[in-house]
């Protein structure tokens, strides 16, 4: 709620206490409820404006989890629906192809089909004399696999960890919030709702940042996931595909 609305309200409470109790009590309640309004001890912004530095470190901590999680989670998306969109048009350009150059050469130059293609290729030119061709093969186009499957899962397990361990860092800040009240309250000598409200007020907020930075984590990560073994399965396939297509051409 910005200054507008807060002197918006004000002047209703305010014509609505002079009608109700008379215009001395409602100059003084036009004076006090401004001032009230401004200064808000148990929100975020006093977090922010005087939290201390254990506070502070926290709630860096949180954010740059929650930009890094956004960030990794959207390259990967973007990465992903790149991949997937070469593989629809594999059977397009590269299968419909007269020679297996020809296709690799269709496919554009970052593809992991493309660097499939050019390790089973080269694999069966000829490979080691203690090995069969079927067996060099297999063994070239699953190393190649092995690598995609590690680009694609690089990242993700990021999304994993801030999944994990935001809420703990959030629920830090909320033990710190807690022994400050405590303290509060034995430094007082008894116990009172404005040594309390404050401190505790500051100890949810953390706690609800912890969980806001943790459950997009979660389910980009799951989404993720989901879409890494749907690729995998298009990568495998080609990969079998063009080793049947190796093995019959080389005999």
């Amino acid at each position: 709620m910005n200054s507008k609305h807060l002197t918006l309200a004000a002047a209703v409470v305010t014509a609505a206490t002079a009608i109700v109790v008379g215009p001395a009590f409602a100059q003084e309640a036009a004076a006090a409820a401004p001032a009230a309004a401004a200064s808000n001890p148990y929100g975020f912004v006093h977090i922010l404006e005087r939290g201390n530095p254990v506070q502070l470190s926290i709630l860096v901590v949180l954010v740059i989890m929650s930009i890094g999680t956004w960030y990794i989670a959207v390259m990967k998306f973007l990465e992903q629906q790149r991949i997937l969109t070469q593989a629809k048009t594999i059977e397009k350009k590269f299968w419909t192809s007269a020679t297996l150059s020809e296709g690799i050469e269709k496919l554009p130059k970052n593809s992991v089909f493309r660097a499939v293609a050019e390790a089973g290729h080269k694999a069966s030119q000829g490979g080691t004399t203690l090995v069969g061709l079927n067996d060099w093969i297999a063994m070239s186009l699953t190393r190649q696999l092995e690598d995609a499957n590690g680009r694609l899962a690089g990242g993700v397990s990021f999304l994993a960890s801030v999944g994990s361990t935001a809420p703990f860092v959030g629920l830090v800040g909320t033990v710190w919030g807690i022994l400050e009240a405590l303290i509060s309250i034995g430094v007082a000598g008894q116990m009172s709702i404005d040594k309390v409200a404050g401190p505790v007020g500051e100890a949810l907020i953390m706690t609800a940042i912890g969980l806001i930075a943790a459950v997009p984590a979660v389910l980009l990560y799951n989404l993720l996931i989901r879409r890494n073994k749907v690729i995998t399965e298009k990568l495998r396939g080609f990969a079998g595909d063009l080793q049947a297509y190796l093995i019959t051409k080389s005999k």
